[in-house]
């Protein structure tokens, strides 16, 4: 059967004029919310040829792609804001996925299912970051080449609470009590990081991933850590092998 291909669908954010966009790959299966990299737009996962690479699966409807755009551009890459600035407008971007994005790929799948979450380097966090906060939506994260740390992002400013609960490095080292243990029943994070080219410098994947997936450990959160080589490059080619390898058995 041949991949289902919507036009990309403009969904609005909420309290704005403004519209962020949608595209699904895949007629059937495991639904999975794709979040690009930096900056990035829907149109980037199968560009990058993100949805060749797992071809099969979406072929035998065992996966749908539901990939968005990123809102970056305002928040996380805007250099010209504090790190708190930035960390309150991903708050509007949050609300995007909950009130515009999660809806209309529910009212897709005719119902409500549990979504995977995936993304790479940027995108990677803004994955992990909403099965951590939204694990009753989408209990399973894939994140590749992730840094999981905003405050190492080129920030500049004081922290507030908005940066530290859109930072999981912070607020995951602080759970406790019925939040952690609901966390803990309800999540789980797989992080994939290579060794070679960009891993290390600039993006501080390699030690982000290693530090966060400790933290995970020290709060008994469940997860995996996948370390690829010294040949595996912050780059398009290794996420396809890495989705791949991984994405099989969760579909």
């Amino acid at each position: 059967m041949s991949d289902v291909s919507h036009e990309r669908v403009e969904l609005p954010v909420p309290g704005t004029d403004a519209t962020l966009g949608v595209i699904r790959h895949g007629h059937y299966g495991r639904p999975v919310l794709v979040f690009p990299s930096e900056a990035g737009r829907a149109e980037d996962f199968a560009g990058n040829g993100m949805v060749d690479a797992v071809r099969s699966l979406v072929d035998a409807g065992r996966v749908s792609f539901f990939c968005v755009d990123s809102a970056d551009r305002w928040t996380w890459s805007d250099n010209a804001q504090t790190t708190e600035e930035r960390a309150k407008g991903h708050q509007l971007y949050t609300r995007w996925l909950e009130e515009s994005v999660v809806p209309w790929v529910h009212e897709q799948l005719g119902g409500s299912a549990p979504l995977i979450t995936t993304g790479v380097s940027m995108g990677a966090y803004h994955a992990v970051h909403f099965t951590l906060t939204h694990a009753h939506l989408a209990p399973l994260a894939i994140g590749m080449s992730g840094n999981y740390d905003v405050k190492t992002w080129n920030g500049h400013g004081e922290h507030g609470d908005a940066t530290y609960f859109a930072n999981p490095m912070d607020y995951v080292s602080g759970m406790s009590g019925d939040h952690l243990d609901w966390v803990r029943a309800n999540a789980s994070i797989l992080l994939v990081v290579g060794q070679g080219p960009f891993e290390t410098h600039p993006t501080r994947s390699l030690q982000s991933t290693i530090d966060f997936a400790k933290v995970l450990s020290d709060k008994g959160i469940p997860h995996e850590i996948d370390v690829w080589g010294h040949d595996s490059a912050h780059d398009w080619p290794w996420w396809q092998r890495q989705l791949a390898h991984h994405l099989p058995r969760f579909c």
